[in-house]
């Protein structure tokens, strides 16, 4: 009877795990505010201020309850891994709201994002296997190209940009799906990729594979050429770090280097602008540049603190300060470069501590991670995901958002490679709890 008793209680804990997984998953993918209109008056207003109540009040009862089910049935695993980084950062983040022009909502999108953080390294511990994990997002995967696709096919107005839309009437034809914007859609897909093909290595062919072809078809169908440039180019990169470790720092390092250098370069350097046309390439990266002198001309202004978290772009006093008459970038929704809005809204010790969380200490989680035991193909997945967000960081704001899957995928990435170079998988024949936990599964 103590035995039944114990394996009911492990049976209902796992239950518990994963129904969490899969509400936090969706709540990131899927979102509760899909298919948004963007043919209102209302696309065009300042967003900064915005809150939602009852997105807000989904995100604190998700985090209320993984933080209960981990100090409840987790406890004995470590997470955050390098507490260290993340204290600076949060201490950072609060001393540079309070000096900010918002500090009430820098405070408040300080507060959200250090919940997601939390929320992402917690639910990398409610599966029980790695075929669980796999199975779980598979679920929540082909959930999210159902409504996609269902929503391009019987509801286009709102899945597909229309020419009547205020803001960016260009891109009518292009697909979104759920999402409020083709190139959101595309990271999704691109993430669905990578995906797809951990599902197919560790759980089922036909299920992993199925997401792999209606996740790259959509793809194609966003004009997201960013991320569709960018989805070779990780496959490729992560075959020679993954095959030639001792090439991650100089390969990696060097190319995000490389890539900033000529991308932002061109904004604010002549030269580097010609030169870059003379390759063939479009050296306002998309009419960036703009935004990014602007960006620049921010900096300038508090190099060192910065404006707050998330309390820049899109607020009223910058929209309609009487700015966007001398350039369009005033009313931009973000820097489209991560590094250049983390010094925008955290100042330059706030990039520099950044730089050490997000790509340094990955780095070197990835190396050890390669040297141990666990499971390749989780290594590799979340090295796949790290590795695009970080590359797409680039051209596109992705740091410290308040949501997406994207932000959201990135932090499981790095609490992953964390938890795999410095835990042991708990092997099948051990799969009890107590050893699960002993074990600090990943």
């Amino acid at each position: 009877m103590p035995e039944a008793r114990q394996q009911g209680g492990s049976e209902a804990t796992s239950t518990l795990g994963h129904v969490l997984f899969l509400a936090v998953f969706t709540f990131y993918w899927i979102t509760l505010t899909p298919f948004v209109d963007l043919t209102g008056a209302a696309a065009v207003d300042p967003v900064a201020g915005n809150s939602n109540a009852l997105n807000q009040l989904v995100a604190i009862l998700l985090f209320g309850s993984l933080t209960l089910f981990f100090l409840t049935h987790r406890r004995g695993v470590s997470i955050l891994g390098h507490v260290w980084i993340l204290a600076l950062i949060l201490l950072w983040a609060i001393f540079t709201s309070a000096t900010a022009l918002h500090p009430d909502l820098a405070i408040k999108r300080t507060i959200l994002v250090m919940m997601i953080v939390c929320n992402a390294a917690i639910v990398l511990v409610l599966p029980r296997t790695v075929e669980d994990f796999a199975r779980l997002s598979a679920i929540v995967l082909f959930a999210m190209l159902a409504m996609c696709y269902f929503g391009v096919a019987f509801r286009p107005t709102l899945a597909i940009h229309q020419a009547s839309e205020i803001r960016e009437p260009m891109h009518a034809g292009l697909w979104r799906g759920l999402f409020s914007h083709k190139n959101s859609a595309a990271a999704a897909m691109v993430l669905a990729v990578i995906f797809g093909l951990f599902i197919a290595r560790s759980w089922s062919r036909l299920a992993g594979w199925a997401i792999v072809v209606l996740a790259a078809f959509f793809l194609s169908q966003t004009g997201g050429k960013t991320s569709t440039l960018v989805l070779p180019a990780i496959l490729i990169l992560g075959w020679i770090i993954e095959r030639f470790p001792a090439l991650r720092y100089p390969v990696i390092l060097g190319g995000l280097g490389s890539f900033n250098l000529l991308a932002v370069g061109s904004a604010v350097s002549e030269p580097i602008r010609d030169w870059v046309r003379g390759l063939g390439v479009d050296a306002t990266f998309s009419d960036r540049a703009d935004i990014w002198r602007f960006a620049f001309e921010a900096i300038s202004e508090r190099p060192i603190l910065g404006h707050g978290l998330q309390s820049f772009w899109q607020t009223d006093n910058l929209v309609y300060s009487g700015s966007t008459v001398e350039t369009w970038a005033a009313a931009a929704f973000n820097g489209h470069n991560a590094y250049i809005d983390t010094v925008v809204e955290l100042g330059l010790p706030g990039l520099l501590l950044t730089l050490i969380w997000l790509i340094f200490l990955p780095l070197r989680d990835y190396g050890r991670a390669q040297q141990s035991d666990n499971n390749p193909a989780l290594t590799r997945l979340f090295m796949r995901i790290w590795l695009y967000a970080v590359l797409l960081s680039c051209l596109e704001t992705i740091y410290f958002q308040g949501g997406g899957a994207l932000w959201f995928c990135l932090l499981v990435s790095v609490f992953g490679l964390r938890l795999q170079s410095s835990a042991q998988l708990v092997p099948a024949r051990y799969r009890q709890p107590s050893a699960f936990l002993e074990a600090r599964h990943a």
